[in-house]
């Protein structure tokens, strides 16, 4: 009866197969800001593939990079010493490494007050995670760093589309949890909270 028992247990886990999240490695892609419903929502805007652009909720996707994501710096900045090796999503594309913005676009200033409070609360993974923009003149603009005990938060205008540089001190998974917050015309607060799951290797 218990081997019965087990086989049924089996095949009944094998008839309902683990979900398979997207795996993004080239391309552009944004993590994005809509209203649909009337709720805000975060969601990835993938435009990896040919065709129109596909909506994605965080937690069905990988960000994935790999060696042509890898960097060295060429001198002692904010983000190490000379020399260090980490690996980086790029302000400007990149070929074979995905290339990562943000976006607002969808977004009608007729909808809210003001812009989009973009935060990253936190993140879980092997080191340290930087976002930041960089001027004409080279200076960085730190929108995010993990090693802060506030890793940042942003307010973005709505009808944006930017992309900055996204910077990874060591190879393995991250997670990154992100709250966007914003209010509506009526003065009703609206947010969401997703994570986005990086893969460096």
């Amino acid at each position: 009866m218990r081997t019965v028992l087990v086989s049924v247990a089996v095949l009944l886990a094998g008839a309902a197969p683990a979900h398979a999240a997207v795996s993004l490695r080239s391309g552009h892609a944004d993590y994005a800001a809509r209203i649909v419903g009337g709720k805000l929502h975060a969601q990835v805007k993938d435009q990896t593939r040919a065709g129109r652009a596909v909506w994605r909720d965080p937690s069905d996707v990988v960000v994935a990079l790999d060696a042509k994501a890898r960097y060295t710096l060429p001198k002692r900045s904010f983000l190490g010493d000379k020399g260090a090796r980490l690996w980086m999503i790029p302000q400007t594309q990149k070929a074979g490494v995905i290339w990562l913005g943000w976006n607002t676009e969808e977004i009608r200033s007729s909808q809210l007050r003001g812009g989009v409070a973009w935060t990253l609360e936190r993140v879980s993974g092997p080191g340290r995670v930087v976002v930041f923009q960089t001027g004409s003149f080279g200076a960085a603009d730190v929108v995010f760093d993990s090693n802060r005990s506030r890793p940042g938060s942003r307010t973005i205008p709505v009808g944006v589309h930017a992309h900055g540089n996204w910077a990874f001190s060591r190879a393995g998974t991250y997670a990154l949890r992100f709250k966007t917050t914003a209010t509506a015309r009526s003065g009703r607060r609206l947010a969401d909270t997703a994570t986005l799951t990086v893969r460096v290797r």
